[in-house]
């Protein structure tokens, strides 16, 4: 029998750890999957240190350099894994007293997006959070990891902000097309997610084929017992999803990224980029 596909919350040790965990185990409730807390160590660390590496040294004395510099890297490394391995032991203790969801640990080195795409056919979500460890320090406003896994991953990915609060509304930022559709089918697959308001949005130029495009959504998710809210709000999209977030109080945010939809005016490029910034709320992208 295959395992089933996992919740892959990607962490660091920065204040965002906590709420990347309770959001992975929130969406692996709705999922019915297990939650794997993964930390990747860059193999690239550097040591700091004050030798001299000059190479005028004579052969002894290079020789001992070399095995002072590999004995102080080698103890560097192991301080670096067991400091990952209490930071991934105390996530998933408190994942435990939260929840029932199966968590599991895994600690990496290596490249984050290069380790994330070697786990891509057993994952159902990635969970990261939109700043990460380094964002925390310098306050930029999007993680310097995001785009570029949210550009080459290829399944949905959930990141989020700030302190977990479980979604109580969602919100679909529809154009109609293939991957806004997934997005509505993704939740109406989910009977766990019956209980939370859902609203569709369309916005940008109305078409001749919105009409249709907003009941499909509607009657799909109706059909499975959502009450919903499908609308066509016109106006630019990022200011119209934006205002309807604040305006309708919705705690989660799902929409397409980095395509060549209908919607190309917000779901590609720097646009996805901006929503990120200014929705300020968690947001599933789905991808082709």
């Amino acid at each position: 029998m295959r395992a089933p596909k996992k919740v892959l919350a990607c962490v660091d040790q920065s204040d965002y750890a906590k709420h990347v965990a309770d959001y992975a185990t929130w969406a692996a409730e709705h999922l019915s999957a297990p939650v794997e807390l993964l930390h990747v160590i860059d193999r690239h660390q550097e040591v700091a240190s004050g030798i001299d590496r000059s190479g005028s040294l004579e052969m002894d004395a290079q020789e001992h350099l070399l095995e002072r510099f590999s004995a102080e890297e080698g103890e560097k490394n192991r301080a670096v894994r067991e400091e990952g391995r209490l930071f991934l032991n105390a996530l998933k203790a408190g994942c435990a007293e939260r929840s029932r969801v199966s968590v599991d640990t895994r600690q990496r080195y290596g490249q984050l997006l290069t380790t994330l795409k070697e786990q891509e056919s057993s994952v159902a979500m990635y969970v990261l959070g939109r700043r990460g460890e380094s964002a925390s320090r310098t306050r930029r406003d999007l993680g310097r990891h995001v785009e570029a896994i949210c550009r080459q991953i290829r399944r949905p990915i959930l990141t989020v902000t700030d302190d977990f609060r479980a979604p109580q509304s969602l919100l679909v930022a529809f154009d109609g097309g293939r991957m806004t559709r997934r997005g509505v089918k993704l939740i109406a697959e989910h009977g766990s997610l019956k209980d939370l308001p859902v609203h569709v949005i369309m916005s940008g130029r109305s078409g001749q084929d919105s009409a249709r495009h907003l009941e499909w959504a509607e009657n799909t998710l109706k059909s499975k017992g959502f009450t919903v809210d499908a609308s066509f709000i016109p106006g630019d999209p990022e200011q119209v999803v934006t205002r309807a977030i604040e305006e309708r109080e919705v705690d989660l945010l799902i929409m397409g990224a980095y395509s060549h939809s209908p919607w190309r005016s917000l779901l590609v490029g720097s646009r996805t980029n901006d929503l990120l910034r200014a929705s300020q709320v968690a947001t599933i992208t789905l991808h082709d």
